[in-house]
């Protein structure tokens, strides 16, 4: 018997037993179909590259435990491959070992391809070469960008194949996604836009994956691709086949923030309701927007003008830790829809309409088996329903209540039993003396004399198209010949830019900064005095963040790009430069000469002196600073700067622009949940900097000494520029009777003292309870027996735990409690 013989036994062996690891993921109308098993999926959108990879196996966990049964995350083609076919997946742009770390911990994962993202992210995840190839248009129908789609989308796929990632392979990975919101910008792209969908859809087939295929805002999906659902709300959506599953792949927990705007929150009881109406309405899946946001590190933020945070309002916040009580409220939530997942999935749905704007929705199984929603979509009325032998319900307006076997109350939206944490930022050692500077200036000399890099040309350029987005900095500099003074002693430099914010010298003497408050185009203009000679105009311009979302978004132009630019002098006499001799330099040399960097060999002339400028433009600040102990996570305070960069250890923490204020107005301290979420709802930070602290993973830092570096654009003082911690200053609960009370602190901390306990008719929230018309008399002293000098502490609320036999005045019952958290070794 020949060799060739056991070599083909041996393949029939691997492939019978992998054929036994594979998953099978199928569909109809009612489930997601894994292995047999009919299911609704619970996910939540983490993107690795906006966290670290020390902190991907916590946050995980962290989703797991809040009831989620998969993470979702799109592919960021502009940082994996930088250069066409030069790619990067080192460090935390390893996807694989990301949906590695998903399996591990029993997850299952949701990849999208895109490769477009949007995602608020830079040129919405597209590389810059992209742009720049000869003939391309992008998300339509044309050769050339549908090749490079093509390529980067099989590079991808082969990479998940090769580590057997997709299900059918024995993976985590249940659905993936092509194209991304584009139904949302197609009419545009008229009948090229429809061949384009109909090709994303023909090439995904291709890829063999094993697993279905999805697009979002698709209405027009071919078959057979599932169209889904982005939004807030997407209880309505109907997907386009009777035979697809109702997902909804975005549902947005919060808002992304700008600079100069107030921080978006969206209320527990409101995300909650509607995931609630989703799964009240036939819902299959629904994949929240995000569940950790985190940082946008480096220049990743898109916009123009949107903040290194990412954090989103999200279930867990940017550095890691429970945002409560979203993630408490949304866990029990999910604890409840799992009870009803056989019925979701496997049961005949009926509606009944109550009358004010309140549904009973009934899923029957076969065996006659009943699970219900009472879903009142009402903005202001309470109902009281009468379901007769199933008992009454009052279900509070904008809210819907899961009901166990149709007459037990198991959640309600609106009824929020899960604690709350207000987290607070912390110095180390409140003894410890401020930081130390070491300064330098920005080398200018030659864009002060008008030396570029030998680029030059009759008009100015579009930045983005010169810099390769390689950096956020483009020299525009020329010069121009006066000869009569009394005309141009007191004149006018006037630019009209396509932002996003310009610095003007002339003759090597600054004349200032501009910027608009939104990012668009705008003019600057400067007095200025010219002198008899050669006069030279030095304009820097610098970009925050390029467009990633909109039709054409990609041809969006930043800079000069054209102008005009003039001098204005007496009697409106007037020097067009648009089109003179312009010279051009890309970057700062600082940035050549890698200033953030702590190699040995980068030689800055850091200046160290008791005094250090303060208010000044391009100025760059270096000090050295211990790590704050412990594991909590560590935040710079970078209050009294102005505009720049940051970076620890030359990691960078990304953009910060502290001296952006939000309005005054349009902040409340009560969140009324109830009506349609948008974003300008439940605002805080009103009058304060847009972000001040900016996150500092642990893993960038070392035990011993290290090093900040900042880049100050329009100036600053860093006098009051500090690192703190952020952890849990004050817990607070408010549980109705005979729900569960959970109180924890984090990891180093314990419940030090009750400050507040009252089981009765407490009034208030967290941090200005009041005691109702009668209480408990032993409400404090139950709460402290059971939770001080513990990490948490729990209970089921009844009235024996507190010595009371009878209510007063049929009132409903609760506990409300408020705690202080404190290290261990306070």
């Amino acid at each position: 018997m020949d060799s060739s013989y056991w070599i083909g036994i041996l393949l029939l062996s691997f492939a019978v037993l992998h054929s036994c690891f594979a998953i099978d993921v199928t569909y109809d109308a009612n489930a997601l179909i894994i292995n047999g098993e009919r299911r609704i999926i619970l996910s939540g959108a983490i993107h690795y590259p906006r966290s670290t990879v020390e902190m991907w196996p916590h946050i995980i966990q962290k989703a797991k435990d809040g009831g989620l049964d998969a993470i979702e995350t799109y592919i960021f083609w502009n940082l994996h491959e930088p250069v066409p076919r030069q790619y990067d997946f080192s460090e935390n742009l390893d996807f694989i070992k990301f949906f590695k770390l998903i399996q591990k911990a029993g997850l299952y994962g949701i990849l999208r391809i895109g490769p477009y993202a949007c995602a608020e992210w830079n040129y919405g995840g597209f590389p810059l070469w992209l742009h720049k190839m000869q003939g391309i248009e992008m998300r339509t129908d044309n050769s050339v960008y549908k090749s490079q789609m093509q390529n980067f989308t099989t590079k991808i796929v082969d990479m998940v194949k090769e580590t057997k990632l997709f299900a059918s392979q024995g993976g985590p990975i249940i659905l993936a996604q092509i194209e991304n919101e584009y139904g949302n910008v197609m009419r545009d792209y008229g009948d090229a836009g429809k061949a384009y969908i109909k090709w994303c859809a023909e090439m995904a087939l291709a890829q063999n994956i094993g697993v279905p295929w999805i697009m979002c805002q698709q209405s027009d999906a071919p078959q057979p691709i599932i169209n889904t659902c982005n939004g807030y709300y997407c209880d309505l959506f109907e997907p386009n086949s009777p035979n697809s599953p109702k997902m909804f792949t975005e549902n947005w927990i919060g808002w992304f923030q700008k600079w100069g705007e107030r921080t978006p929150h969206r209320s527990a009881e409101d995300s909650a309701f509607s995931v609630a109406r989703l799964f009240q309405n036939g819902g299959v899946l629904n994949n929240y927007y995000m569940y950790h946001g985190g940082t946008n590190f480096g220049r990743t933020a898109g916009g123009p003008y949107i903040t290194t945070s990412y954090d989103y309002d999200a279930p867990i916040d940017e550095y890691g830790n429970l945002n409560q009580p979203k993630w408490g409220h949304l866990k029990q939530l999910h604890a409840a829809i799992k009870l009803g997942e056989k019925f979701l999935t496997n049961g005949t749905r009926s509606d009944k309409d109550l009358g004010n704007q309140t549904t009973l929705t009934t899923y029957t199984t076969a065996d006659g088996a009943r699970f219900c929603f009472l879903g009142n979509i009402n903005n202001n009325l309470d109902v009281t329903v009468d379901l007769q032998g199933d008992g009454k319900h009052l279900v509070p307006a904008w809210s819907v209540t899961i009901l166990d076997g149709c007459n037990k109350e198991v959640f309600n939206t609106a009824k929020v039993n899960t604690q709350t944490s207000l987290m607070v930022k912390k110095s180390n050692d409140a003894s410890s003396p401020k930081l130390t500077w070491a300064w330098t200036r920005e080398p200018m000399r030659d864009t002060m004399h008008g030396k570029g890099d030998g680029v030059e040309s009759l008009q100015d350029l579009e930045q983005k198209e010169t810099t390769y987005d390689t950096t956020d900095y483009l020299w525009y500099m020329t010069s121009v010949d006066i000869n009569d003074t009394s005309i141009w002693s007191n004149a006018t430099l006037h630019v009209e830019t396509m932002g996003h914010t310009l610095h003007a010298y002339v003759n090597r003497r600054y004349r200032g900064y501009q910027f608009n408050q939104w990012g668009g185009n705008f003019i600057y203009e400067t007095p200025i005095s010219l002198n008899n000679g050669t006069n030279i105009i030095t304009l820097l311009s610098a970009t925050v963040g390029l467009a990633n979302y909109g039709v054409e978004f990609d041809k969006i132009k930043t800079g000069i790009a054209g102008g005009p630019v003039r001098l204005i002098g007496q009697n409106n006499v007037t020097i067009d430069l648009s089109t003179n001799q312009w010279s051009f330099k890309i970057g700062l040399n600082s940035e050549t000469h890698h200033f953030y960097d702590l190699k040995p060999n980068i030689s800055v002339p850091w200046v160290t002196s008791p005094s250090y400028p303060v208010g000044s433009h391009m100025t760059w600040y270096k000090a050295n600073f211990k790590a704050p102990s412990g594991t909590n996570p560590v935040v710079v305070d970078l209050q009294g700067l102005g505009k720049g960069h940051a970076w620890v250890n030359g990691h960078s923490l990304g953009r910060y622009w502290t001296s952006m204020i939000a309005p005054t107005n349009g902040c409340s301290d009560s969140c009324d949940y109830r009506g349609n979420y948008v974003k300008e709802k439940c605002n805080t930070n009103c009058g304060q900097p847009s972000q001040r602290w900016y996150h500092v993973p642990r893993s960038f830092l070392n035990n011993d000494n290290n090093t900040l570096i900042l880049f100050e654009e329009i100036g600053g003082n860093p006098r009051d520029v500090s690192f703190q911690t952020v952890t849990i200053g004050t817990v607070c609960a408010n549980v109705h009777e005979g729900k569960q009370l959970e109180l924890s602190c984090q990891d180093e901390q314990v419940i030090s003292e009750i400050q507040f306990a009252n089981f009765g008719n407490p009034k208030g929230k967290c941090g200005s309870f009041e005691k109702g018309s009668w209480e408990a008399g032993d409400s404090k002293s139950v709460l402290e027996a059971a939770c001080v000098g513990k990490n948490s502490c729990g209970f089921k609320v009844e009235k024996e735990a507190f010595g009371v036999t009878d209510a007063y005045n049929n009132d409903p019952i609760t506990l409300a409690v408020q705690a202080t958290c404190q290290d261990k070794l306070s």
